[in-house]
């Protein structure tokens, strides 16, 4: 990755960490073109430095029941003094909000909710969205099908 502060091998790990978390050492190690000890120390180094957040499972949303996607474009009435910190607060605790971003544009944010069906969209947002503190505007478009999805980043 050009820019990148890493060297290519941590960069290799990293690619590699992405595509299998569950790698073993050995098999990492191999993968990579290191030998087993310098690639682990290696590996917990970019844990230590921050370039490795967590290790997880991606998970079929389908398989769950989660079978709609919205993104919603949230747009608030004013930037006081705690309508901001309330509202990213209210999203990050909301567990159908699986990604917020402060955006510019016409929005202020965009939401990504994921939810059973079109029935709990509609609760999440008039129970939720419309009556925290600033939301002036919310306009959601309903993702009609993945076209892609990843989570591994371009290393």
């Amino acid at each position: 990755m050009k820019n990148s502060p890493l060297d290519p091998a941590s960069q290799k790990i990293l690619a590699e960490l992405q595509k299998n978390a569950r790698i073993s050492s050995n098999e990492l190690a191999e993968k990579v073109g290191m030998s087993a000890s310098p690639c682990w120390r290696r590996q917990k180094e970019l844990e230590d430095n921050g370039y490795i957040v967590r290790y997880t499972a991606v998970v079929d949303r389908r398989k769950l029941g989660l079978s709609v996607c919205c993104l919603a474009h949230i747009s608030l009435l004013r930037h006081a003094e705690g309508v901001v910190e309330k509202f990213e607060e209210a999203m990050r605790m909301r567990p159908e909000v699986v990604e917020c971003y402060e955006t510019t544009g016409t929005a202020d944010y965009m939401v990504k909710v994921i939810v059973p069906d079109m029935e709990a969209y509609h609760d999440f947002l008039h129970n939720v969205l419309v009556k925290l503190n600033g939301v002036s505007q919310v306009n959601t478009s309903v993702a009609l099908r993945e076209v892609k999805y990843e989570t591994a980043l371009p290393i």
